[in-house]
């Protein structure tokens, strides 16, 4: 049995892994056109390569039919319940840096908090008969954040297209979404709540605590743990 690594299979996010590996000795690579979703490995024995969306890794991961991932964390977070429990977090790899924060309107001049944020929620129930609207694709990992902030009153809607957009479409009253510089969020007219901070996201190599670990992916692990500096024993 070989040991399966799957990757983001393009974008920045790929070459960033790819150079990652490359920089350790272990060559990764399309196989074939762009088109074909294959991978090449070099530099190591018993490796293969997956590639997949971002998205979909940490549900390969939680179901072990890959050993190991690279993604996002806020990813692993928000679509795995308990998700130290379906995988290990082996290494940071120091790139794809993102942010996920909790956004307001700019002319909200009196909303900077999330103390202030529920304020706002409550009187805007009281004013308007329903919830405050926040759109987001992050579900789990606001409401945990919320929830645990003590902020009610809202209702979280989901964003398919630009989370940016949602306040000024009348979609939403706020959002919660990822930034890297926050260029585009002022650029929409919203504002960073003080503490509104949810998640400091990067690209991470996860474990598949579920995956078939037998001795001879074990021996393809333990080489890979020497090279890119991770315990095997943390699975």
């Amino acid at each position: 049995m070989m040991l399966k690594l799957g990757i983001p299979s393009k974008g920045r996010l790929m070459e960033q892994t790819f150079d990652w590996f490359g920089t350790r000795g272990i060559t990764l690579r399309r196989a074939g056109t762009d088109r074909e979703y294959a991978g090449a490995v070099e530099g190591v024995d018993g490796l293969e390569l997956v590639l997949l969306s971002a998205g979909e890794i940490p549900r390969e991961l939680a179901a072990g039919r890959i050993h190991l991932g690279v993604t996002g964390s806020d990813l692993v977070r928000d679509k795995l319940a308990d998700w130290d429990r379906q995988v290990a977090e082996l290494a940071p790899l120091g790139f794809g840096h993102a942010d996920l924060v909790i956004a307001v309107p700019a002319a909200w001049i009196d909303v900077d908090t999330l103390d202030d944020l529920d304020a706002a929620a409550a009187a805007f129930r009281r004013a308007h008969g329903h919830r405050l609207r926040i759109a987001t694709k992050y579900h789990r990992l606001v409401r945990e954040f919320l929830t645990s902030h003590g902020v009610a009153d809202y209702q979280l809607v989901d964003s398919q297209g630009a989370t940016e957009g949602t306040v000024k479409n009348l979609t939403a009253e706020a959002i919660a979404d990822i930034t890297s510089t926050g260029e585009t969020l002022r650029a929409n007219h919203l504002k960073v709540l003080a503490d509104g901070l949810v998640h400091q996201s990067q690209a991470t190599l996860y474990a598949a605590r579920a995956a078939n670990w037998g001795a001879r992916v074990g021996t393809t692990l333990a080489g890979l743990g020497h090279r890119l500096g991770f315990d095997p024993a943390s699975i």
